[in-house]
């Protein structure tokens, strides 16, 4: 019997077939979904792919350099390397040229000496296993180029360096609050960012911006040909010259030094401001640090960013004060000193026993604290104080451009604290606040604009982008004003038995004022009352009948409360400033000095001229053979002391290159600058060697090299 065979009749239920249609229509959708969207989840599907298959290369700019005022580096970027070793042997294809470490312990042992290493601690990196390649720790990064090429010359295999940049400070302990520092951000990366100084204030015109080139690849990372590349240049970084001469820096930093050696301190600071542009010419402070090691104990730049009590150097501008408010009369006397308040408080002089009856006058050239409260309580006002000191800059920032200025404290309102403000407790300045302030008695009362770039370059063209000058703010002080302050200023150091005697220069014509805060107890409230518990200041001008700097010193805490280690290092500095502008020979000339406003001499015969000069003692170069005069430095109406040099330009007409050795680089570059010569200096100090000899006839654009070296101990 035949059975019958039932068909596969598999019965599926509705919500099966309908759900198996939702998913299939879904599907549909997503795929033309995914192909008509720019973007899926948030992810923009064509960057996505581009970045698979584009390789992109960044070009590092390069940062500009920072120079003095001379052209000297003072910081730069200097390559640097990181030492590795590949250790997988498959990367030799060729036994004869090994590209892996072959004989391990002969690399430690060579090695070792140059990374300043233990041959075993080499090894260690070096026996690391199912590694491609090792590195060396700390000691094989920051490598220079003397280092690497002494790696280089022991032809060891498999050794390779990773090239990075640094920033290098080629004069080190130099200037190093004013151009702080830059580092890389990480051990791995070539960004090179500002931390302190110029490097910080400026670090976007520094790094200027990376470039990029960028380019299709395949799987192997090799550009794919005949595709396009996309490149965009690096932009430079622009270089900085700042408006210090490294001479005068060098006289700073060298006065510092000296005094270290016989006195302690807590600080040190030291500034010198060009007395008619406003330029700093060079500033320092002591302790200071190497930018290249960053040994640093105090971040704060003295000059800007750390105000103290200023003491009587503060004294000179309350005077101005009274002086522009018309309440002062110099012989105008009162009892010295010690002072009561009305409400019983004793404020006294630094000789409480005072000096009896005594001038006004006489009152600034011994400093005297009771003087000063006197014309405060006679003639003026806490308002008509504030007012003017506020008028010469006080209170509020300078503007100079460095980070981190403070812009002190100039708070007073009752009676004790208008006199203490007076003569400088109670209130806070900085030492650039306190050089500009000097400026209107440089500048027949001009008040001007302190600043320490001088230019912005543009490091691929030369172009200049930006040059500070001269800045006039407004007219603070009439002539009166500033001739009275200055005849007051020179009789407080030349004058007999006053407060800066100390100062005195035989022979130069330093002017100034002496200043002496005793340092708020922060604790207890009041005044701490060590000996030691002092800040010493000095506030002068130099020279007198034509200023040139303008120069503040202050100490904190120095041995046995002397002024001796400012009076020291002003008067070494100012030495040697003399001579460097050739305003002297010797420490002390036996000549007197006498002044003369300079009158036209072109067109003047030669002979005429050397008499003229010759019969009141003014020194002069004459350039040339001719018979006249056809330029003159200094121009007429200028103002020149006996110890000033006058350049004479003669009309002949095949003018040569004058002997310059044994000049100041200061005098020597001038002198060629105005003979139309492009003048390039190596070193600091007088010059001993020019690269174009004397005699040899200018040409256009001609160039000269003038190596210097400094003679300035002063003895």
């Amino acid at each position: 019997m035949k059975s019958k065979r039932r068909g596969n009749n598999i019965k599926y239920p509705r919500v099966i077939i309908l759900v198996s249609l939702l998913l299939f229509c879904l599907m549909i959708f997503r795929v033309i979904d995914l192909g008509l969207s720019k973007k899926i989840d948030g992810i923009n599907i064509k960057n996505l792919a581009s970045q698979r298959t584009t390789r992109t290369d960044v070009v590092s700019a390069k940062r500009g350099s920072i120079y003095s005022s001379n052209g000297e580096v003072l910081a730069q970027n200097v390559s640097s390397y990181k030492l590795i070793a590949y250790l997988d042997p498959k990367r030799t294809t060729d036994k004869k040229k090994p590209q892996h470490v072959v004989n391990k312990d002969e690399t430690a042992e060579k090695l070792a000496p140059i990374l300043g290493m233990e041959k075993e601690e080499v090894l260690k990196y070096l026996n690391k296993e199912n590694i491609y390649q090792t590195e060396f720790g700390s000691k094989g990064k920051g490598l220079n180029e003397l280092t690497k090429k002494k790696i280089e010359n022991l032809n060891l295999s498999g050794l390779d360096f990773i090239e990075s940049f640094k920033r290098y400070y080629p004069k080190g302990d130099f200037s190093s609050y004013t151009v702080g520092y830059a580092k890389n951000e990480n051990d791995e990366s070539s960004t090179i960012k500002g931390e302190m100084g110029i490097e910080k204030q400026y670090d976007t015109i520094l790094k200027g911006e990376n470039g990029y080139t960028s380019y299709q690849k395949d799987l192997k990372g090799y550009k794919i040909s005949n595709t396009p590349v996309m490149k965009k240049d690096a932009i430079q970084g622009k270089d900085i010259y700042l408006t210090i001469d490294s001479n005068i820096q060098f006289f700073i930093e060298q006065a510092l030094n000296n005094a270290d050696k016989d006195f302690d301190w807590e600080f040190f600071h030291i500034t010198i401001l060009d007395a008619k542009s406003g330029a700093v010419l060079g500033t320092a402070t002591s302790p200071s640090f190497d930018p290249n090691k960053r040994d640093i104990s105090n971040y704060l730049d003295m000059l800007v960013a750390s105000p103290y009590e200023p003491g009587s150097t503060m004294k000179t501008f309350t005077y101005m004060a009274a002086m522009e408010n018309g309440v002062y009369n110099g012989n105008e006397t009162y009892k010295s000193g010690v002072y009561v308040t009305n409400d019983g408080t004793e404020i006294g002089d630094w000789n409480r026993g005072g000096w009896g009856i005594i001038s006004y006058d006489k009152g600034y050239a011994m400093s005297s604290n009771v003087g000063v409260i006197n014309i405060i309580n006679k003639h003026m006002s806490s308002v008509m104080l504030r007012q003017y000191f506020k008028k010469l800059g006080f209170g509020k920032k300078t503007g100079i451009e460095l980070p981190n200025e403070s812009r002190g404290n100039l708070e007073f309102k009752y009676e004790t604290e208008v006199y203490n403000a007076g003569f400088g407790q109670g209130i806070t300045t900085t030492p650039i606040q306190n050089v500009k302030a000097m400026t209107p008695l440089t500048n027949d009362g001009m008040l001007l604009e302190p600043f320490i770039v001088s230019k912005i370059v543009n490091s691929e063209t030369g172009e200049v982008d930006l040059e500070n000058k001269r800045e006039e703010i407004e007219r603070v002080a009439s002539t009166n004003t500033v001739n009275k302050m200055i005849q007051l200023m020179d009789d407080c150091v030349n004058g007999d038995g006053n407060t800066g005697s100390g100062y005195k220069i035989n022979g130069e014509e330093l002017i100034g004022k002496t200043g002496t805060a005793q340092i708020a107890n922060t604790k207890g409230g009041g005044y701490l009352d060590g000996k030691e518990d002092i800040i010493s200041s000095f506030s002068g001008i130099y020279p007198k009948s034509d200023p040139q700097i303008i120069i503040y010193a202050s100490v904190k805490r120095p041995t046995a409360g002397s002024q001796k280690p400012i009076s020291n290092a002003i008067k070494e500095i100012v030495t040697n400033i003399s001579k460097y502008y050739g305003n002297s020979d010797s420490a002390e000339s036996s000549i007197e000095i006498k002044d003369y406003k300079l009158p036209s001499l072109v067109n003047k015969k030669i002979d005429a001229v050397k008499l003229f000069l010759d019969s009141r003692q003014i020194k002069y170069i004459i350039i040339g053979n001719g018979e006249k005069v056809i330029k003159q430095s200094p121009n007429k109406n200028n103002v020149i002391t006996t110890n000033d040099i006058v350049f004479l330009i003669t009309n002949d007409a095949n003018i040569t290159v004058p002997d310059v050795v044994g000049l100041s680089s200061k005098v020597a570059n001038d002198l060629l600058k105005k003979l139309g010569l492009k003048v390039k200096l190596e070193g600091v100090g007088y010059v001993t060697e020019q690269s174009v000899s004397q005699s040899t006839p200018i040409t256009e654009g001609m160039e000269i090299i003038l190596k210097l070296a400094p003679k300035y101990n002063v003895e």
